[in-house]
């Protein structure tokens, strides 16, 4: 008997066999080639384009995803490798196993994708192929430039109007707009007498624009069309439309007149209120009873009332003394609206400052800002017994029911030029051309000044630590007491390079 010595277990050893092409000794595969001959024979990336082009606007930095969407994406995003794999047309007869850029210089306008893909090929091999797509980037300007370019070609434009006398509500405005970014979309604003022009490439940017006004200021629109040419043959029409958006002509701290039977609406509050603020609608007070009351623009415009003094008007008058009003002397009856429990009603007697040592007789009035009045401050208010109103609400109030002096906001007495250097905040504005309604006038600055006295307003809008000006170390010349926006409400001022900070400038 023979043995056979190192005997290798059964299914230890791998069977071997010969490509059928070249001879190589391989493992067995259901072609029964090499890789290299199975390569060969074989190319399953044949149907996937090894260059291809990609389409890219100057203007907005944009890429074209066909049919006609631009997209933004920056290089070697993964915005911008799906843009590039949606552009390969064989791509779905193979399995995508990785993508990935390979670098390329910015400049050299090329994008080189490289791919990993595996298919079945003959007799149910599977074949990994890894190989490299070279995109060229070719400069084509987009609809959205085109019509910048062309200044004039518009398709929406956007009318807003105010009969107002000063322009501070369009300085709120513009301020909305940039916290908000609703001038994102616009191809261009221009500044007219008594308001702004915006002017959009479709109407429905502009519609979003009239929306945007209708939610923060009180106001109604018309909207109209104008054909400019027509395809007779495909019946197809191109208008141009226009939105006409009015902004009620009441700005904050004027005083108006009510018709009676708005009054009688409103709770019965007193036909000569004062409106201490402006949202999507005026909000009134009655300085003699503390009754506030909501007017919307829809109620505004069914009945439509002046305003009987002006900011323009403001009259400086210093407080000899005051005194607030208990709760069991307010006047109350049956159906009276809501009262403000933000504001204290107190009986004052003033002189105006211009006749103080001259006039010894104080004038007695009523006022809402007993919380923030003392003995010897100034305060500014309308001369409304002593004023010439041409209004036909007000010729029908009886005499006894009109007050002499409506006080309107507390007067700190500082210099404007002294306010101004110690001013450590700045705002941000729309374009050059929007800002011909020049930001050194008296409107502009009393806009300001409202900021600083108001926190409620300030919460509405961007406020930026202005780097240019430091912190003065001697402020005697301020009063203490003056209204300052403190650093937590301060933004940095960064600059970011996007579309959306180029369209600003400080």
């Amino acid at each position: 008997m023979e043995y056979m010595e190192n005997i290798e277990p059964s299914g230890a050893s791998t069977a071997r066999v010969l490509c059928c092409r070249c001879g190589t000794v391989i493992e067995p595969n259901p072609s029964n080639m090499c890789v290299a001959c199975l390569r060969t024979e074989v190319d399953i990336t044949e149907g996937i384009p090894k260059q291809a082009t990609v389409h890219f606007c100057r203007g907005c930095e944009r890429y074209l995803q066909p049919p006609n969407e631009w997209i933004s994406a920056a290089l070697e995003s993964r915005e911008l490798l799906s843009l590039c794999l949606k552009k390969l047309k064989g791509l779905q007869r193979v399995k995508l196993i990785d993508a990935g850029f390979v670098w390329t210089e910015p400049h050299s306008k090329r994008i080189r994708v490289k791919l990993t893909v595996h298919a079945e090929v003959i007799g149910g091999a599977v074949l990994q192929q890894v190989f490299i797509v070279e995109f060229i980037i070719t400069h084509q300007m987009c609809d959205d430039c085109h019509r910048t370019e062309a200044k004039d070609y518009w398709r929406a434009s956007v009318q807003v109007r105010q009969k107002a006398i000063n322009k501070k509500t369009f300085y709120y405005l513009e301020q909305l707009i940039l916290k908000h970014k609703a001038h994102e979309q616009t191809l261009g604003i221009k500044p007219i007498h008594e308001g702004l022009d915006f002017f959009y490439s479709n109407e429905a940017s502009a519609r979003k624009m009239v929306d945007f006004l209708v939610s923060v200021l009180p106001c109604r629109y018309q909207h109209s069309k104008k054909l400019i040419s027509h395809d007779i043959h495909s019946n197809l029409y191109n208008y141009k439309f226009t939105y006409s958006v009015e902004i009620v002509p009441i700005s904050k701290d004027s005083v108006v007149c009510l018709p009676k039977k708005l009054t009688h609406q409103l709770g019965g509050i007193s036909p000569i209120t004062l409106v201490y603020k402006t949202t999507s609608a005026l909000h009134l007070i009655d300085v003699a009873s503390g009754q506030i009351a909501e007017i919307s623009a829809t109620v505004y415009w069914r009945h439509p009332f002046n305003s009987i003094c002006n900011p323009k008007q403001l009259t400086e008058y210093i407080v000899m003394d005051i005194e607030p009003i208990k709760e069991n002397e307010k006047k109350v009856f049956p159906g009276q609206g809501a009262i403000s429990h933000k504001h204290v009603i107190a009986d004052v007697w003033l002189v105006k400052a211009s006749e103080l040592g001259v006039n010894d007789n104080p004038v007695h009035a009523r006022t809402h800002l007993g919380h923030v009045l003392k003995p010897g401050d100034s305060a500014m208010g309308y001369a409304v017994g002593d004023s010439n109103i041409n209004d036909p609400n007000f010729d029908k109030i009886s005499q006894d029911n009109i007050p002499d002096i409506i006080l309107v906001k507390k007067y700190y007495g500082t210099e404007r030029t002294a306010r101004r250097r110690a001013r450590m905040w700045k705002l941000k504005h729309l374009h050059d051309e929007v800002v011909s309604m020049s930001t050194d006038n008296n409107d502009y600055n009393e806009f300001l000044e409202d900021l600083e006295e108001d926190p409620e307003m300030r919460q509405n809008i961007n406020i930026f630590r202005d780097s240019s000006k430091q912190i003065p170390v001697d402020s005697n010349d301020l009063d203490p007491n003056l209204p300052q926006v403190t650093l937590e409400e301060m933004l940095e001022d960064l600059v970011i390079e996007d579309s959306e900070m180029a369209e600003v400038y400080e």
